[in-house]
């Protein structure tokens, strides 16, 4: 892809001043394991730099470097892709790495904080909390940078009640593929900042947060039941028990729960933000009676709490360590509940499909509340109406099992043989899934088309490139997208029969894809009321 080596090298390290540690090359010693660092160890890529800019014009002038000699850039920040995109997804990216934009201040009359684009959410809790016990909502595991997790969604237990951490997003700075550097809000560049509050990766590199900022909650009980009887299939009306219970419109928005299914049987578990007398009226232990082991840890520090989740975050899956990786996901938007025949199918499929690994897990995760309040258009993000979601995820050693994959395959066609409307479900672009034929429609969904057409005034020449990012459509109509094929995949992400041998062929065009138009406009209350009519 691009420009030889050699050529790109030498631009990189010429346009930053040849300070070695402001880049690397695939012939330096430990370029793979220092520079490169795969995250899923499953998918091989092999970016053709990596630059460590510590300025903006610094990343501009990468940006700039890249697109003369033909190359694709990604940016990264934790590095936490499921399937490398940060790396380019294909060899021979430019990837810009982050890490070096740590500034951090607070503006103590409005409460928003400026945070950089390479901070570790591990960082990003410390620093809000030493800056007047301030938070906001963001995952669990604190390896994970900001820059990616705030412009694709950012979904964490405080997201029920604050929103996704892309919610709290007021600025950002960002640098854009014609290496001018911007400044984006609602008022400003507003339509560049709409699209990065949901896609980021396909419009440029955000060297600069400025977000809102919360209170820190007071005390808190998180709680967890344990099952580990028998098969999974008698575990079903404990199952469909949750789902109607976080189903219910008038749960409050203090509670959080997610399942978790693994070798070693389900566990609910959970957050509820509040006293323990308060937690108490929800009569959870009444709700899941027959389970061997039950468990509430009461919290009155927001570090200690947030360092809870990390911990059980790595017990769960394994933390942020890099591994062979396999992944699905599925968005349930609106009131699409799992019926109790397709439960029942679900966990007898877990109870007899080979599963070729040990460490496989698949996590329903609950959502909406805060997040839902937001319009669907709103923001490129388009799951305002996802109750919750189905994330699989499997490690295998040394690598990935076709049978691991096969497994994970037909758990998500079972799960879509059995709702009604079958296979109308969206996935989740921090759940990133190569394998999905259309991953730009299922990521964005009705949002896509209006990604498109920025992408093409600002992008088109589609430098801001991986397998599944948003393609640009030039002159703002129903035009076919401009990116072409990148080492034998076309402009979806999908192999190409026409790429040539040596991987460099140019794909045909791709028709827009047609999207399905959101007739009516009910909110995602009246959406799910309407399921328990």
């Amino acid at each position: 892809m691009g420009a030889s080596q050699s050529a790109v090298a030498k631009a990189i390290a010429s346009t930053l001043g040849n300070d070695g540690d402001l880049y690397a090359f695939p012939g330096d010693p430990l370029y793979k394991l220092r520079d490169a660092r795969p995250y899923n160890l499953d998918i091989q890529v092999r970016p053709v730099a990596v630059a460590y800019p510590r300025t903006r014009e610094q990343v501009a002038a990468v940006v700039r470097c890249a697109v003369e000699n033909g190359c694709k850039v990604q940016a990264r920040c934790g590095g936490h892709s499921y399937a490398n995109y940060c790396l380019g997804g294909v060899d021979g990216a430019v990837v810009i790495d982050l890490k070096h934009f740590q500034q951090f201040s607070m503006d103590r009359k409005t409460w928003r904080a400026t945070i950089g684009g390479g901070t570790l959410l591990g960082d990003v809790t410390k620093r809000l909390h030493d800056s007047g016990n301030r938070a906001m909502a963001h995952g669990t595991c604190p390896q994970v940078g900001i820059g990616g997790h705030a412009t694709i969604g950012g979904l964490g237990p405080a997201s029920r009640q604050w929103g996704s951490s892309l919610d709290h997003v007021v600025e950002v700075e960002i640098v854009l593929a014609d290496s001018s550097i911007k400044r984006c809000s609602e008022t400003q560049n507003a339509e560049i900042f709409w699209a990065v509050k949901g896609a980021g990766g396909s419009f440029g590199v955000i060297t600069e947060f400025v977000v809102r900022t919360e209170p820190e909650p007071g005390e808190a009980v998180v709680f967890s039941f344990s099952f580990h009887f028998g098969k999974y299939a008698s575990m079903a009306p404990i199952f469909a028990a949750w789902q109607t219970f976080v189903a219910d419109p008038k749960l409050t928005r203090k509670f959080t729960s997610a399942i978790v299914f693994t070798e070693l049987g389900m566990v609910i578990s959970g957050t509820f933000f509040g006293t323990e007398k308060e937690y108490d009226k929800l009569h959870m232990d009444s709700r899941f009676p027959v389970n061997q082991d039950k468990r509430t840890i009461v919290f009155k520090d927001w570090l200690g709490l947030v360092g809870h989740w990390a911990e059980d975050f790595a017990l769960q899956i394994g933390g942020g360590l890099p591994a062979p990786l396999y992944t699905k996901s599925l968005a349930f938007n609106g009131c699409n509940l799992i019926p109790d025949e397709a439960i029942d199918k679900i966990l007898t499929y877990m109870d007899n499909a080979r599963k070729g690994t040990l460490a496989w897990f698949v996590i329903f995760d609950l959502e909406g509340g805060a997040i839902n309040d937001v319009p669907q258009d709103a923001t490129a993000y388009a799951h305002r109406d996802a109750l919750f979601y189905m994330q699989s995820y499997a490690v295998g050693l040394p690598k990935v099992s076709s049978t691991t994959k096969n497994f994970l395959r037909g758990l998500n066609q079972v799960v879509k043989e059995g709702m009604p409307g079958g296979m109308d479900f969206g996935a989740y672009a921090g759940y990133v899934d190569p394998e999905l034929v259309n991953g730009q429609e299922a990521y964005w969904r009705g949002n896509l088309k209006r990604l498109e057409r920025i992408k093409g005034r600002i992008d088109p020449g589609d430098v801001f490139w991986n397998p599944q990012s948003v393609r640009p459509v030039v002159g703002g109509g129903e035009g076919e997208r401009q990116g072409g094929a990148v080492n034998g995949l076309d402009g979806n992400g999908n192999r190409n029969a026409n790429a040539n041998g040596n991987g460099s062929g140019v794909g045909k065009p791709v028709e827009a894809l047609q999207m399905r138009e959101e007739r009516t406009k009910k909110s995602f209350g009246e959406k799910l009321r309407s399921c328990f009519r």
